[in-house]
């Protein structure tokens, strides 16, 4: 574990990445009386935190890296089409975290990353309310229903077995096992081609790019400066604080840094001690109209396709792709993920796509986040979070918080030290 911070709390703190996780971080720094400056490449929500699912599902965040994974086969994986994708021609970086990824698919190192997950998934919903009663005007949606649903009861035997896996490992989560025709009266937008299904109880979901919106609006409000555009080339420790610097050429000093990057979080992380890839996870999504709209999220988990009621429209996301960040939208992922939902969702016009977006999750290999002080006791880490960045964003600040505060390890954050 890292030595307690040495020297007073820090004043004034430089939060690098204004996504969910970013921005949650700066807001419970806010609450401990700490001086918070954002700065981002982009803006707001450009990243990951604008287009994907919004999901508060603690009831299944478990690690990216399982057995199930394996099963997909190298075929399967070259596919355009496939819900996990892998260019042919993959960098070296990749191939690192490809070995890194596949050497943590297995059922043991599984259990050991779940039994880090649920000490975050007991806690948190909580922090979410906490946001809304401290003034972010966005609210959690309670899912009045959430389905996953399937064609056959085959199909639905993975998900079955994967929540007796969560289960043994300590976690609870309330589910009905429903057929198709008891899930069409629960969701009536389900096709009569969807044979068997599961309701989970007790999650939620926002529309992220809204939330995370309000928790800036918040953080301004409460004295915080936000800087769009501000692309960091160099964070350096020089002891008595940290130097920030922007390729417009800012050049400013803090008492401490929060790298909260997302897909980048590696090109600075590196420099203090952080080895661990991280890659991007590439999901795509669009939305399109929908004559019954759910009263809440609809799960395909043999599609991987993700559906959430937002506003008048329904959001549609899927895909893992593993390529450069920096890659344009590949048009054949937005087809094979509509053409996917197509046979399963009923009054959907999936060819009246709106707003269709690409964005990149960060993932490591052993399916871990990084949050915590790296080898700099002024530099900390709040990345690789994967596709749970918008569920344990909140926690994650305000654990980081603490830390940078006190000086001390929550002990939820020791399995994600980002020196391991």
């Amino acid at each position: 574990m890292p030595a307690a911070q040495p020297g007073p709390a820090p004043q004034h703190v430089a939060v690098i990445g204004a996504g969910m996780v970013g921005l949650a971080t700066a807001w419970f720094l806010q609450e401990r009386g700490v001086r918070v400056t954002v700065l981002d490449r982009t803006g707001v929500a450009a990243g990951a935190s604008w287009g994907n699912a919004g999901w508060l599902t603690p009831g299944i965040t478990t690690p990216l890296p399982e057995p199930a994974v394996l099963r997909y086969g190298l075929r399967a994986v070259l596919s355009p089409s496939s819900p996990v994708y892998v260019p042919p021609r993959a960098d070296v970086k990749l191939l690192r975290f490809l070995a890194g990824f596949t050497r943590h698919s297995t059922a043991a190192k599984w259990r050991t990353a779940m039994r880090a997950y649920i000490p975050m998934n007991r806690r948190a919903l909580e922090t979410f309310e906490a946001l809304e009663a401290g003034g972010v005007t966005a609210r959690a949606n309670e899912a009045k229903s959430f389905i996953a649903a399937y064609r056959t009861e085959t199909e639905r035997s993975v998900l079955l077995d994967e929540l007796g896996h969560i289960h043994a490992a300590g976690q609870e989560i309330e589910f009905d096992v429903l057929t198709g025709a008891e899930a069409r009266e629960v969701e009536p937008s389900l096709s009569d081609h969807v044979g068997a299904a599961i309701r989970l109880h007790g999650q939620r979901f926002v529309n992220p790019g809204q939330y995370v919106h309000a928790l800036a609006d918040s953080v301004r409000a409460r004295g915080a400066s936000i800087v769009a555009g501000a692309d960091v080339v160099d964070v350096r420790d020089e002891g008595a604080g940290v130097r920030v610097v922007t390729a417009a050429g800012a050049d400013d000093r803090y008492d401490a840094v929060v790298l909260a990057t997302g897909t980048w979080f590696g090109e600075l992380a590196r420099r203090f001690g952080v080895r661990t890839v991280v890659q991007a996870g590439r999901g795509y999504s669009f939305s399109v109209p929908i004559e019954h709209m759910p009263a809440g999220p609809v799960y395909f988990p043999a599609q991987r396709v993700a559906c959430t009621p937002l506003g008048d429209r329904l959001r549609v996301a899927g895909m893992m792709e593993f390529r450069r960040a920096e890659a344009p939208l590949d048009r054949r992922r937005i087809t094979a993920i509509a053409e996917a939902a197509r046979p399963l969702l009923r009054g959907a016009d999936l060819d009246a796509r709106t707003d269709e977006w690409v964005g990149s999750r960060p993932c490591t290999p052993d399916g871990l986040p990084l949050i915590g002080r790296t080898r700099s006791p002024r530099v900390f880490a709040a990345g690789g979070h994967g596709m749970w960045g918008i569920t344990l964003g909140p926690l994650t600040g305000t654990l980081l918080a603490e830390q940078i505060t006190t000086g001390r390890q929550p002990a939820e954050l020791r399995p994600f030290d980002p020196l391991r």
